[in-house]
């Protein structure tokens, strides 16, 4: 086993910080835990071994009780991996997926192969293996007789390669890509608590912050100015929606224009505001119309409605787990113009 000292864990990931699950993760808090110890590798915790599977959480406490040990709690898990610069992965701040072979589905291999998947307090393949059982329940919300599970993979490796992840699973699960590691010494209490804010999914705002605006604008990208113009030339019209793609989570759609009253160019700017600090995360160009959105079934999907002489348009702008891609583009022609192009042909 190697000894986790007593010190601060910055537990979850900061708001800014990405990638990030905001119903999921701590907003980067800061806690101080206890020493204790963790197995080196999963159980059977010998390096060469493949780690055990296919035990539920009751059966995985059980057998670290066998040894005189016991189950860690997630945020002790999540300590082990961050080591004691807090970093984003056991290896560093970057992803490398070739670290921890990270980015497919979960693969039973001996443990130790990965020389350099560990964290810097020597916990060695916390990830690209199976996910691992704690004792810790799934405090996100209200109760849901879940347990925590960290570690693991999958094909989105960096998102499921930090050590601030985590997903909830029931405890009588006795699954092949689910394993455990032990810890030892006095358990740390302390846990993930989460109060899960939800709301409208898409809200018009009948006020706009006038200093979050001025943060806005100065933000735009390079394309919004491009397309925009001076500064002097734009008009906001009084439109802003707040949108909550998730849980503990709400993102400002504002609507930006030049030009209103001779051929203008529009787009929706989609940022964040923490802490009075408003970011810029995507812009949307609308052409010539002034745009208008809704959210799709899955409201991490937010549509803008634009236009130009040919027609009207749509733009699909979708959250990633705190980034936002604006992707692809649905045009829908006038009839006047089908008429036309029909004529040509």
């Amino acid at each position: 086993m190697v000894w986790i000292p007593r010190g601060p864990l910055v537990a979850g990931t900061p708001e800014g910080s990405l990638p990030r699950v905001a119903d999921e993760e701590m907003p980067g808090e800061q806690v101080i835990l206890k020493g204790y110890y963790i197995d080196v590798f999963p159980y059977p915790n010998e390096e060469g071994a493949i780690p055990l599977t296919n035990v539920s959480q009751v059966a995985a406490s059980a057998l670290c009780d066998q040894r005189g040990k016991r189950l860690c709690s997630e945020l002790e898990w999540e300590r082990a991996c961050k080591g004691p610069n807090n970093h984003r992965y056991e290896y560093g701040e970057n992803y490398r997926a070739e670290r921890c072979g990270t980015g497919a589905v979960p693969v039973m291999r001996p443990t130790g192969i990965r020389v350099s998947c560990r964290s810097d307090f020597g916990a060695r393949d916390l990830h690209g293996g199976a996910w691992e059982w704690t004792a810790s329940s799934w405090g996100r919300g209200t109760g849901s007789g879940l347990f925590s599970v960290r570690g693991g993979n999958s094909p989105d490796g960096e998102l499921v390669g930090r050590c601030a992840n985590a997903r909830g699973e029931r405890p009588s699960n006795e699954s092949g890509t689910i394993g455990f590691r032990c810890c030892a010494g006095p358990p740390n209490t302390v846990e993930v608590v989460l109060d899960i804010k939800r709301g409208a999914s898409l809200e018009l705002l009948r006020r706009i912050d006038k200093p979050l605006l001025t943060q806005i604008l100065d933000l735009l990208p390079a394309a919004a100015n491009a397309e925009l113009g001076p500064r002097a030339r734009l008009s906001v019209v009084d439109h802003q929606w707040l949108w909550r793609p998730i849980g503990n989570e709400e993102l400002f759609a504002t609507r930006v224009c030049s030009g209103l009253g001779r051929r203008p160019a529009c787009g929706v700017a989609i940022s964040r505001n923490v802490l009075g600090r408003a970011s810029v995360l995507a812009w949307a160009s609308s052409r010539h119309w002034l745009p208008s959105v809704e959210t799709d079934r899955d409201v991490r999907d937010l549509w803008m409605i634009g236009g130009d002489e040919t027609g009207t348009y749509q733009r699909l702008i979708q959250y990633r787990f705190g980034s936002v891609v604006v992707t692809l583009e649905e045009h829908r022609l006038r009839e006047s113009t089908k008429k036309k192009k029909k004529k040509k042909g």
